[in-house]
């Protein structure tokens, strides 16, 4: 009697349509799953065409390319005696779905389409697929010439089914149906299925792999069963990081767990588990088994191969283990890290240029660049040989070997302070420090000339010389002139990105870094283009709040001491005038909030869809023991104010990696209009009848 079966899961770092890469990687799994004796392969969520490709979905090469990469599969020896599930989108009747298809030894078993698509936050599939609404019903699905040929099908079924083995039943669900009310596998489970697959494309957030590890073991837990997870990782080509965290569960408890950020293109997990397990949880649970006995049954496509052997009783089985999570401040240098190294590698770049100011936020993106050299020198140092090949062409040497985090840095990250007359020195010594202590090739210069000379201009051109506020200038002057040289700053760095490596004897470019963190693009306190506008921002949707803890962590496990005088400097952009040679001008009083309450802000006002009058009913209650209605009303509306006159900025926001939900990015994630009427007029006569 066969009872434990073996099972694989992977996460891959798919890229949107590489499908020859995607191909490789997809076969590279399969293998390394039969090697470790799995009989059944689950492969991430269109992993085939890889998830990001967007608009290119409507395209016809995109469903052409990916039938000749299933042909490719279908033909490759390594798929044979193994049931391979795959993901790529099909059309049917002239409706594209979102499907996996499954096949064994050059046939395939079943394509099934997605039921419940992503459609919120980042998520649009509803924009490229249909869902798949026939509950339990199945319809022929004729398949493609360059398909029959290989299989000699013409017709498999395509539908919401399940899959009838020798020894089990297994069933499918593609990533948002595990996290809707109604998954597909409680009908599932009451009707007899025990293994559960789930094809993910979910993406990194702060905080958020507990839930995801919670839905997977609860869905076990209520009904008994096995379930599967797999998950793309790595950036395929967007904002967007997918975080791995490949995963089985049984009988709501995890046996084996992948990682969640690696340089690994190919993770594959592999757990063997009895049976027998399952059917004994469930034995004990009658409301379960009442259920059941009324359940409204699947199709079942019978499979004439068994997921066990006849021979298994002392084949040892997967025991429960312990789930570990990263802390907030190892996912930040964690995440983002490997998000820099795909885009690195990917956009065929020489590294990376960074304006270092010596304040939080900019040394915060250094900090994540030199986590990124540890953790390329720590994946050669496993042995990972694509990393290898990738550093040995990003530097140009073929004999290259990275060993130390900061040689290798020096190679690939340069640094650059851009003094003006109103930087302290205290800023640009603690750029330096920090340049030294990480390794970054760093240079130091002055832009005051360019600054005069385009003020220069202008003063010639109307005869008018604009002044600081401090000099007895206007709001308006005070603003321009701060704007002219943060602008100044950004030419430079693009201009230094091109050329630096070029003035040192070396090939490439550099890409140029962002250094905006969430709560400021939502306040909107940066100018536009000045070096918040960059290629890509690493910060870009990480609070002031968890960047701060970040630099702490940094300090004690990165033993950079510099950070220290840095953390404890206050925040300030050092575009005004010096008094007795130092900082007057901070963030915090320029802004007229606190980061703190910026970061309440953001989320009642992306979470909690908050407009300003349910801001200001949230607020009274939260801040009743530090403010008065009146207070709480005064700052509502000066956030509105500023968001609504400052949103425009966000149409050009550099792409900043996701890792916030209430990041402003309006690209697709923050759909919002950028000409406000900032007066809120009545909106904010609702909040005064409430105040009075």
């Amino acid at each position: 009697m066969g009872r434990v079966v073996a099972v694989a899961t992977c996460a891959l770092n798919q890229w949107a349509l590489d499908f020859e890469g995607n191909l490789k990687r997809i076969v590279r799994s399969i293998g390394i799953a039969k090697s470790s004796g799995a009989l059944y392969r689950l492969g991430p969520e269109l992993e085939i065409c890889g998830y990001g490709c967007s608009d290119h979905y409507y395209e016809s090469d995109t469903l052409l390319h990916s039938f000749q990469v299933l042909a490719k599969l279908l033909e490759s020896p390594a798929t044979q005696d193994i049931i391979c599930d795959v993901g790529m989108p099909v059309l049917h009747r002239n409706v594209r779905y979102n499907c996996r298809v499954i096949f064994l030894n050059k046939k395939i078993l079943l394509i099934r389409p997605k039921i419940s698509l992503a459609n919120t936050g980042n998520y649009r599939e509803l924009r490229w697929f249909t869902p798949w609404t026939k509950a339990r019903h199945v319809e022929e699905y004729f398949l493609p010439r360059i398909i029959q040929e290989v299989t000699g099908q013409e017709t498999v079924p395509f539908g919401d089914a399940v899959l009838a083995t020798n020894d089990t039943c297994l069933g499918v669900e593609i990533c948002e149906e595990l996290w809707a009310p109604n998954s597909p596998h409680i009908e599932m489970g009451l009707d007899g299925v025990e293994i559960f697959a789930n094809s993910s494309g979910s993406h990194h957030v702060l905080r958020k792999a507990h839930t995801r590890v919670d839905l997977v073991n609860s869905a076990t837990a209520k009904n008994g069963g096995i379930y599967i997870l797999a998950n793309q990782k790595g950036c395929d080509g967007d904002r967007l990081y997918y975080d791995g965290c490949a995963m089985i569960s049984m009988n709501g408890e995890t046996v084996a767990q992948g990682s969640q950020f690696s340089l690994d293109d190919v993770e594959v997990l592999v757990a063997t588990l009895d049976l027998e397990d399952v059917r004994s949880y469930r034995a004990e649970i009658s409301s379960r088994n009442l259920a059941a006995s009324k359940v409204n049954p699947y199709p079942r496509v019978k499979v004439n191969f068994a997921l066990s052997s006849s021979d298994d009783v002392a084949v040892p089985t997967c025991m429960p283990i312990k789930w570990r999570h990263h802390s907030p401040e190892e996912e930040i240098s964690l995440g983002p890290a490997c998000w820099l190294w795909d885009y690195l590698r990917r956009s065929k770049q020489a590294g990376f240029f960074l304006p270092l100011s010596g304040g939080m936020d900019s040394s915060a993106t250094a900090c994540i660049v030199y986590s990124m050299c540890h953790q390329v020198c720590l994946a050669v140092k496993n042995g990972n040989a694509d990393v290898l090949a990738d550093v040995c062409r990003i530097v140009n040497d073929e004999t290259y070997v990275p060993e130390d985090p900061r040689e290798f840095c020096k190679r690939i990250f340069t640094t650059c302070y851009m003094a003006s007359e109103n930087s302290s020195q205290d800023t640009c010594n603690r750029a330096k420090l920090l340049a030294e202590q990480i390794g970054s090739y760093h240079i130091n210069l002055n832009i005051d000339a360019a600054v005069k000379a385009i003020v220069g201009i202008f003063s010639m051109v109307t005869g008018r010389t604009p002044l600081f506020s401090v000099f007895g200038g206007s709001k308006r002057e005070n603003l321009a002139l701060q704007n002219v040289q943060a602008r100044v700053r950004m030419v430079l760095a693009y201009l230094f990105a091109q050329l630096t490596l070029w003035t040192r004897g070396m090939p490439g470019g550099l890409l140029v870094l962002g250094s905006a963190n969430v709560d400021e693009s939502l306040r909107g306190y940066l100018t536009k283009y000045d070096c918040s506008s960059a290629d890509i921002n690493p910060i870009g949707g990480i609070s002031k709040t968890d960047l701060k803890n970040f630099i702490q962590y940094c300090i004690e496990n990165f033993h950079l001491t510099a950070l220290r005088s840095i953390m404890s400097a206050p925040p300030t952009a050092e575009l005004e005038p010096l008094v007795d040679e130092q900082v007057a001008q901070t963030d915090e009083v320029d802004m007229g909030m606190t980061y703190a309450e910026l970061s309440i802000y953001g989320k009642l006002r992306k979470i909690a869809k908050a407009g300003p009058y349910s801001m200001f009913c949230k607020l009274i209650n939260m801040w009743k023991e530090i403010c008065t209605p009146r207070e709480v009303a005064s700052k509502v509306k000066h956030f509105f104010r500023m968001y609504s006159v400052n949103r425009h900025k966000m149409t050009t926001l550099t792409p900043s990696y996701h890792a916030e939900n209430y990041s402003p990015d309006d690209n697709r994630f923050d759909l919002r209009p950028f000409l406000y009427n900032s007066t809120w007029s009545w909106q904010f006569r609702c909040i005064d009848k409430e105040v009075n």
